[in-house]
């Protein structure tokens, strides 16, 4: 039996590295799917340490951090932690360091 959907949107956290972030969006797309808000359900609920599953590396599409479980400001605070600029609750320079769909060189083994 494969994987679940939430098991697959967590394998493709560990791909994300340190001082950049996806969306939900790009998360969707690379699992061949258009379920953003299932992604953000499934980042809600992410039973994984932070370290090894960084659902705080997922931000919503226009750069604004977005809603975390243990809060905004711990989001903020982790991503700056990493070397991320958040003014305003938004990422500084998001499109210079937003993760696209087409970069999850395992995206094809999640599915």
């Amino acid at each position: 039996m494969g994987k679940g959907f939430d098991e697959r949107c967590y394998a493709l956290l560990q791909e994300i590295p340190s001082g950049r972030v996806t969306t939900y969006k790009e998360i969707a797309h690379a699992l061949g799917a258009k379920a953003y808000r299932a992604v953000g359900n499934a980042m809600n609920k992410n039973p994984y340490p932070k370290e090894s599953h960084p659902c705080h590396r997922v931000v919503r599409r226009d750069g604004s951090v977005g809603g975390y479980a243990e809060g905004t400001s711990e989001k903020i605070k982790l991503l700056t932690d990493e070397g991320l600029v958040i003014k305003e609750e938004r990422v500084v320079d998001f499109q210079k360091i937003v993760m696209r769909a087409d970069e999850f060189g395992k995206a094809s083994n999640a599915r």
